[in-house]
């Protein structure tokens, strides 16, 4: 009577999870479980975006002016001990620019918009080479977002949450039916990150007097975890 009951708690766990994930063909003495682990890493990678734009009237003028400020923020980078070359361009554009209240569509000026994304592993940096880039006045917004990119360790530690979770899953199944959990027979793994979109901030203008004295709005601060969860669908044998 115990094994009949475990057996219809197995088919069902299976039809619900049919729906969701892969489907799984119970056989007989065998119990089949699904859970979530997840495992909260510390970011290693400080991503800090920002953009050049110029407008002048000629479309060479506005080459010229994105090449100055180009090269302010390549000396702003090796002052705090970076190679420039490091730096990734993400977008590079050199577009006319009309006056939309003429009805003949008035040619302007042109501007060049290019971005920017710098990764930095010393985070004491980070504040620095904001605060220079927006004194600098060669940019129009920053962002700072860090993220993990040796993710694959964390993996494996959400990986084993959500096993030890569905292990214990599968032990309370068979315990009310008078049995115990066998060999693991089947797993499928499937591992997620919190990607967090990228917010610009505008650039501010910074207080001459105080600059030096007032800290860093980052200072102090832990960088926000980057948390990696696993789904793990297992099958266990009976006993």
């Amino acid at each position: 009577m115990k094994f009949a009951i475990l057996f219809c708690v197995v088919l069902i766990g299976t039809a619900v999870a049919a729906q969701e994930h892969p489907a799984v063909t119970a056989q007989p003495n065998t119990v089949y479980v699904s859970a979530d682990g997840k495992f909260e890493a510390n970011p290693d990678t400080a991503m800090v975006q920002f953009n050049i734009s110029a407008q002048e009237d000629t479309s060479r003028a506005a080459y010229d002016r994105a090449s100055k400020a180009a090269e302010q923020i390549r000396q702003i980078l090796r002052n705090n001990g970076i190679d420039p070359k490091t730096a990734e361009i993400g977008f590079f554009s050199i577009q006319p620019v009309y006056d939309w209240r003429s009805p003949k569509r008035k040619l302007i000026g042109y501007r060049v918009n290019a971005t920017v994304t710098l990764k930095l592993k010393d985070f004491s940096k980070v504040a620095p080479i904001v605060q220079q880039l927006s004194e600098a006045d060669v940019t129009e917004t920053e962002s700072i977002n860090y993220t993990l990119e040796d993710v694959d360790a964390a993996k494996t530690k959400a990986v084993q949450d959500a096993y030890r979770r569905a292990r214990a899953s599968a032990n309370a199944i068979a315990t009310a039916g008078g049995r115990t959990v066998g060999e693991l027979s089947y797993a499928s793994v499937d591992t997620f990150e919190n990607i967090r979109p990228i917010m610009p901030m505008a650039r501010m203008g910074v207080a001459r007097a105080n600059a030096e004295a007032a800290p860093a709005p980052t200072e102090e601060f832990t960088p926000q975890g980057v948390t990696v969860t696993a789904h793990v669908n297992a099958v266990f044998s009976l006993r």
